[in-house]
């Protein structure tokens, strides 16, 4: 187990999310001969999609992944497929953290989950830390090499590591903008004309794949350990929910979507997707600069990508919302997403060419 200070801090289990400590000892006992005497379970409160817990059995930490309570999209919480995917990342990508144990018998703890190795470091989410606050040139280099692994995993062999059945990379464009569509108008809430004209463009302007690799899907700060000692080192890389292979140029537009201007909304500023201190002082143009250094790939169309991801993170948002506002989840920091969507959707039509 790699050990770093400064690790993210886990609460009490918010209610109506609750693991059967029982019945999760009973399943380490019987399938896995894990004799748990002790067992003590907490929550990472900080993530939006699956749920993520501390388990500490004997004095040894893990971490236990599960779908949302209320789920409406049994694909996109695949246990089973993340794990995986982590399982074929062990060996050839070092930041992946290494899965321990799959249940796909959801009569468990409610659901399926998976077990993995903790990692420690350090997640920035709300306030940077104060090196990142006053030193322009320790930004621009965490932010390149953010970026600049964004790359590497785009880079990976994914053949040699047994993913090349991950995905069908083959018109992986359109489906990705059709599929999001959909996901949009069957989780729909509100009329948001703005997002649904970038909908249209989007279909419209749909382009040809400009290439093949692991694409992570969900890449941001958040998403990232770093090493306190050196913020510039990436030690792990978590949430490989929608890990697939397609074109790695729809994974920089999520990676750009994320990235809010100096002229973003306060509250896009401020959620915790990347650190505030960054992008307003980092610019999307530079992450594709640096990007495009590192992969080499032609970034000309990268506007059409960018608006891409706009959209599909309001359509997560909307996603998130509906679950909220249909009574599937009680977590209070959903009920405003709709809110996310609307000028997600206003940023998104602004940028249409």
């Amino acid at each position: 187990m790699r050990t770093m200070k400064a690790d993210e801090e886990t609460s009490p289990v918010r209610p109506g999310e609750e693991i059967d400590a029982e019945a999760l000892r009973a399943y380490l006992r019987d399938s896995l001969d894990i004799a748990a005497d002790r067992i003590e379970i907490s929550q990472f409160p900080s993530g939006s999609s699956n749920l993520t817990y501390s388990v500490i059995i004997d004095g040894s930490e893990y971490v236990l992944r599960r779908p949302p309570f209320g789920n409406r999209v049994p694909s996109a919480h695949d246990m089973g497929r993340e794990f995986h995917v982590l399982s074929r990342l062990a060996g050839v990508y070092g930041p992946a953290p290494k899965p321990l144990a799959l249940c796909e018998d959801a009569s468990v703890i409610g659901a399926p989950f998976f077990l993995m190795e903790r990692l420690h470091g350090i997640i920035i989410r709300g306030t940077a830390p104060h090196a990142l606050e006053t030193d322009a040139p320790l930004r621009d280099a965490v932010c390149r090499s953010f970026i600049r692994n964004l790359a590497a995993i785009h880079a990976i062999d994914f053949r040699g590591a047994g993913l090349e059945g991950l995905g069908k990379p083959e018109g992986y464009a359109r489906r990705q903008v059709q599929g999001w569509t959909r996901r949009y108008f069957e989780s729909k809430t509100h009329q948001f004309d703005e997002l649904e004209w970038a909908i249209d463009w989007l279909n419209e302007n749909m382009p040809v794949d400009s290439g093949v690799a692991l694409v992570h899907n969900d890449y941001k700060f958040d998403n990232v350990i770093l090493n306190p000692e050196d913020l510039t080192e990436i030690v792990g890389v978590l949430d490989w929910e929608m890990a697939t292979i397609g074109d790695p140029m729809m994974d920089l537009g999520t990676t750009l979507g994320y990235w809010m201007s100096r002229n973003a909304r306060e509250e896009l500023l401020s959620m915790p997707f990347n650190p505030r201190i960054l992008m307003e002082n980092v610019t999307r143009q530079r992450l594709v600069e640096w990007y495009a250094e590192a992969s080499g790939c032609d970034v000309s169309n990268v506007n059409y990508y960018y608006v891409f991801g706009l959209f599909k993170i309001a359509v997560i948002a909307q996603q998130i919302y509906a679950r909220f506002a249909l009574g599937h989840t009680k977590d209070r920091r959903f009920a405003e997403f709709h809110r996310f969507v609307e000028v997600l959707g206003r940023i998104a039509f602004a940028n249409l060419e």
